[in-house]
């Protein structure tokens, strides 16, 4: 069998693309035939050590194939909620020999089957010298878990001894470094396309915790999950999204850290879920605009906007206003890389951390708590035929010991239904439902169960309005829909 797939690219070093690169930029300036064949010959090593890297990288990169069941869009009369199977594609890599797997949490999220579609190296297919390759092995995936807040999800395959990459450090990333995508774009399976790093640390969202490497690598629908690698063939980001105005690439590219992804995959392969360390405080990003008028000395870094009241932060002694100096000896340069930093300590474990108050440098040893967060796993447990209720464009669950569990409140009672997600194209007037609503009336008729439910909206004619009763994040609220 061909060990050419079993290379650990981790050790694959490619000093020289970044000096070839300039080389060739030097020689297009200079003049003369000798410098005209230098530029030859740099050109033509610079393409073999992309080749290289290419055929090294390429075994441990997967394409996966999902099926799931949703509101189907297109040739659908307007304002109906049609349900039928859905089939999509995305890209992973393989970190792992023993078939571990990254990809995007977008990529399998609701999907009741999962494969992957490995390479021929990765089997121990010889390569051919037609330029039509053969696909590799289709396998069955399991997903070992997800996080919502990275977008990841770690998936296993029933192989061993299987290529695969290291992850690199991201913060080792420089604005103009070059880095290589892979993937199947479109479906398109074995495809690369490569890039500078635009930016390190892109934050799309104000208040969204999660940043981005920003590349201009074409980047399309189905890359989705694939690596971003250097020069060495490390994974430095999980390709994860683009912004698009014509729905294809325009040099856009956003790719989850690869230290993001380590400590995710690192918790999801040991215990099925992320566990994140919190000490009770909110940290943000200092700069001259937040530092001079509050009379800082200091104009970048990180400084508490609070301390929660009762955390282990304020048992500490931390305040707010407090600028964060270092947290276990390590510099912190922004909100965010403080909080990522915390998330890899173990819970109840002890953190120290050093800050600068008012010109005095103080150092506390903070106790470690996990975050607590709500998370509502009901959609594997719905079918369209079973728990659809299409009047008001939702699909239920029945209460009960399992459901009640799940829900981050004690529900007020003990009977009713539960929203486990919501339809598609569904003309309601009035406040909308969110998933983890309980329904506990209609119209002040006693909802027992999804059975009931369905009845009683039958017996509402359209155009009519209801009012339900629901429980929402353990809060009871009435909903004022008119159904159309």
């Amino acid at each position: 069998m061909t060990q050419i797939g079993r290379i650990n690219v981790g050790n694959i070093v490619i000093n020289r693309l970044a000096v070839l690169a300039m080389t060739v930029i030097l020689l297009t300036l200079a003049a003369g035939p000798a410098a005209a064949q230098d530029k030859e010959w740099s050109i033509t090593s610079l393409s073999s050590e992309i080749r290289e890297l290419t055929e090294a990288v390429t075994p441990a990169v997967v394409q996966i194939y999902t099926s799931s069941f949703g509101a189907l869009m297109g040739s659908v009369p307007q304002g109906a909620a049609v349900f039928g199977k859905q089939q999509a594609t995305g890209s992973g890599v393989i970190l792992d020999p023993e078939g571990y797997i990254i990809t995007n949490n977008h990529v399998v999220q609701g999907a009741k089957r999962v494969q992957v579609r490995l390479s021929p190296a990765a089997v121990g297919m010889m390569g051919g010298t037609s330029v039509v390759q053969t696909g590799g092995a289709l396998v069955g995936a399991q997903v070992i878990g997800m996080d919502k807040e990275t977008d990841l999800a770690v998936l296993k395959i029933n192989r061993k001894d299987l290529p695969y990459l290291q992850l690199g450090d991201s913060e080792q990333l420089h604005q103009g470094q070059l880095v290589f995508a892979f993937g199947s774009p479109m479906g398109l399976n074995n495809s690369v396309s490569f890039g500078v790093v635009s930016t390190v640390a892109r934050q799309l969202e104000r208040d969204n915790p999660m940043i981005y490497i920003q590349t201009d690598v074409a980047i399309n629908p189905g890359n989705s999950g694939g690596p971003l690698v250097n020069a060495r063939g490390e994974v430095v980001g999980i390709n994860t999204l683009i912004m698009t105005q014509s729905g294809g690439s325009e040099g856009l590219s956003f790719s989850a850290p690869s230290n993001i992804v380590k400590n995710v995959f690192n918790q999801i392969r040991a215990t099925g879920r992320v566990r994140r360390g919190i000490i009770g405080v909110k940290a943000q990003t200092l700069n001259p605009l937040l530092a001079r008028p509050l009379g800082l000395s200091v104009e970048w870094g990180v400084i508490l906007g609070d301390v929660y009241p009762g955390s282990p932060a304020d048992e500490a002694g931390l305040k707010v206003g407090d600028v964060v100096l270092s947290l276990d000896g390590k510099p912190m340069e922004n909100g965010r890389q403080f909080e990522v930093n915390l998330y890899n300590k173990a819970i109840d474990s002890q953190v120290t951390v050093e800050v600068n108050r008012k010109g005095q440098v103080l150092s506390k040893k903070v106790r470690v708590l996990e975050r607590q967060e709500p998370d509502y796993k009901f959609y594997d447990m719905i079918t369209t035929e079973k728990n659809l209720v299409e009047k008001l464009g939702i699909l239920g669950l029945d209460m009960d010991k399992q459901t009640q569990q799940m829900l981050p409140f004690k529900p007020r009672q003990t009977e009713g239904v539960l929203v486990a997600a919501l339809a598609a194209s569904v003309n309601l007037f009035g406040e909308a439902f969110q998933p983890g609503d309980v329904i506990y009336t209609l119209n002040n008729q006693p909802i027992k169960g999804l059975r009931s439910l369905k009845q009683a909206v039958k017996d509402v004619p359209y155009g009519d309005p209801v009012v339900l009763q629901v429980e929402r994040g353990g809060v009871l609220r009435y909903l004022v829909l008119e159904l159309e």
